[in-house]
């Protein structure tokens, strides 16, 4: 039988941790203040994260269109006020072609060179999607429009685990293909909580002949009970050790986001072990959690490494 190796018997020991590539791509994405209140938030956010000059940051476009007003109001006070490349969301819900192009010849005129093109959701009230009459039907549709008007960057979205209202998983791969065909340049997913999900969805995407990069999107727990509500709206799994691990930490928040930062941390580190490059991270526009992560990550302001 042999004997464990004492400390004493050895000469090296393995790392805690293994370092990350130093080209480590990252992304944000923020959503468009409803108050004073949220706006102050918004801004110590992008303010906090800046100086890890991610290579671009985003901001969503509410359901029905609803917040287009804010979302333009907020990328535009981005690029005028920060050193941020910014991508603005946006949707086929609630507006003529017409519209649209006219919102993102706007965009284009106003130096927003980047686009995050989707379906988007139902209004409020609506249960199912319906497409706007004389609007863009969907998302591959929307791409092929951005292109006619200007040479956007274009982004689009990807579901791991199957878009809800998709009639078979290769139906929704199909629908992928179609929107990078269009002219996307790059997709980046839906969250997931098991590194496996992605991989094999990346192998699945490769296999079909997408050969853009597949951007994980990555949601940092926060509060699980919200987690769990989103999940279940957009078709992914919360696996039951992640329930154990947030089970007991609902009044102890400083708690809570070590555990997040950890669990955010070593999904991103799984991924990059398989040659994952860039992580696009959903911030719920709070930075301390987000920065947390990519400084684990071996993320830094450029000269504080």
């Amino acid at each position: 039988m042999s004997s464990i190796p004492t400390s004493e018997s050895r000469d090296t020991f393995p790392p805690i941790v293994s370092a990350p590539p130093r080209d480590m791509g990252v992304s944000f994405e923020f959503f468009p203040p409803k108050t004073e209140k949220m706006e102050a938030t918004l801004w110590d956010a992008i303010k906090t994260l800046e100086p890890l000059n991610p290579r671009f940051v985003s901001v969503t476009y509410g359901a029905g269109g609803s917040t287009r007003e804010r979302t333009h109001a907020t990328v535009t006070r981005i690029l005028r006020e920060t050193t941020l490349r910014t991508a603005a969301h946006l949707t086929c819900v609630g507006s003529t072609r017409a519209e649209v192009d006219d919102i993102a010849a706007q965009y284009w005129a106003e130096g927003v060179r980047h686009i995050v093109a989707l379906r988007g959701d139902p209004p409020d009230g609506d249960s199912a999607y319906a497409p706007h009459p004389g609007g863009y039907d969907y998302a591959a549709d929307l791409v092929a429009g951005l292109k006619r008007i200007a040479d956007f960057e274009v982004s689009v979205a990807a579901y791991p685990e199957v878009h809800p209202e998709a009639s078979s998983a290769a139906a929704d791969l199909d629908n992928l293909k179609r929107k990078i065909d269009a002219g996307a340049g790059r997709a980046i997913t839906q969250f997931f909580f098991d590194p496996g999900v992605f991989l094999r969805f990346r192998d699945r995407c490769r296999a079909a002949g997408i050969a853009v990069p597949i951007v994980p999107g990555i949601l940092p727990v926060t509060n699980f009970q919200q987690v769990t509500r989103f999940a279940g709206q957009c078709g992914a799994q919360v696996p039951p050790w992640m329930a154990e691990m947030f089970e007991g930490l609902d009044e102890k928040p400083d708690t809570r986001t070590l555990v997040a930062a950890t669990l955010a941390a070593d999904q991103c580190r799984a991924l990059s072990a398989e040659g994952v490059e860039a992580f696009h991270f959903y911030t719920l526009n709070r930075a301390e959690l987000a920065y947390a992560i990519c400084h684990l990550l071996g993320v830094r302001p450029e000269g504080k490494d």
